[in-house]
């Protein structure tokens, strides 16, 4: 039997088959020995075979290839990866100024990350309803980077309402995945865009204005004509090991000047007559990005440029 997986906690599955009915599933032992690199072998988007068991149960004997993945750090094993979803149309991250933060550096190696797969994204700028007029001028400056980059943008409220109807309209038969810091407001977001849903909305915490943790484990809802991929808040974003040429293909205002520095394998970082460096000067190339892009080439956090208010 074939089906698609609509959830994950890790030691079981719920897999949906074509005519709407789910099943629960266990992962067969084996496939943790067969080279798998990630925490979780199996994660919600993935395409299954299972076999049924006398007690309505199912088992997972294999698993379709992938067409696609986002994959982070394991927090606890930097070493391995762990996989967020699988078979992606289009990535949705959640943006906030503040209650909580979102950094640029966070911002920018989720889009690296899915960037390695082609992945669109759309910077979805939430909690509009917050913000004083100079946050407000943030979001237009962040907006005008992004969207001139070629990345979607988008504002919105689930108290106002602003931007659900659009963003309801731009999932319409698709797989969408919805990302972001804990408390960035998705579980709220994904409730006004469909009310049927059953998804807990969380609180902020006062003393750190950090989100706590809502959805505990991810799920797939189908939503207008296509899915909707809720995942669990992220705290960090860090990057698998990529080598310096796909760091720099997948910056794509930077890969926009490929051949067009002196030498061929220019990691622009200290090359005479390097197109990007001059790019940067002239303000063709945002100076966060670019700081950014040798943060993560250099795999040091602590460099990562960030928006601020004047």
């Amino acid at each position: 039997m074939d089906g698609i997986v609509v959830k994950s906690t890790g030691s079981w599955y719920n897999v949906r088959q074509d005519d709407g009915r789910v099943v629960e599933c266990r992962l067969r032992g084996q496939f943790r020995i067969h080279g798998i690199k990630s925490t979780n072998p199996v994660v919600v988007g993935d395409h299954v075979h299972f076999e049924m068991e006398p007690d309505g149960t199912g088992t997972i004997l294999n698993i379709s290839p992938r067409k696609n993945y986002i994959e982070r750090k394991s927090t606890n094993l930097s070493k391995i990866s762990h996989i967020i979803a699988a078979n992606i149309d289009q990535a949705f991250l959640l943006v906030t100024l503040k209650q909580p933060r979102t950094s640029l550096g966070f911002i920018d190696r989720f889009l690296v990350a899915a960037e390695g797969f082609r992945i669109p994204v759309c910077l979805v700028f939430n909690k509009m309803d917050l913000y004083t007029p100079e946050e407000l001028a943030v979001v237009e400056e962040l907006t005008l980077l992004y969207g001139s980059i070629g990345y979607g943008t988008l504002r919105t409220s689930a108290v106002t309402g602003e931007g659900v109807a659009q963003l309801r309209n731009m999932m319409a038969d698709k797989v969408s995945l919805f990302s972001g810091h804990s408390g960035t407001g998705k579980s709220a977001l994904i409730r006004q865009i469909d009310p049927s849903l059953d998804i807990r909305v969380g609180e902020i915490s006062r003393q750190h204005q950090k989100g706590k943790h809502t959805t505990t484990f991810a799920e797939m809802f189908p939503v207008a004509g296509g899915y909707m991929m809720d995942t669990p808040g992220i705290k960090e974003f860090g990057l698998i090991q990529y080598s310096k040429e796909e760091i720099r293909d997948y910056f794509p205002e930077i890969r926009a000047y490929n051949n067009q520095c002196r030498f061929d394998d220019c990691t622009h970082v200290h090359e005479p007559d390097c197109a990007v460096m001059k790019a940067v000067e002239q303000g063709l190339i945002a100076e966060t990005r670019y700081l950014n892009y040798l943060a993560i080439l250099e795999d040091d956090d602590m460099k990562l440029a960030d928006w601020k208010l004047d």
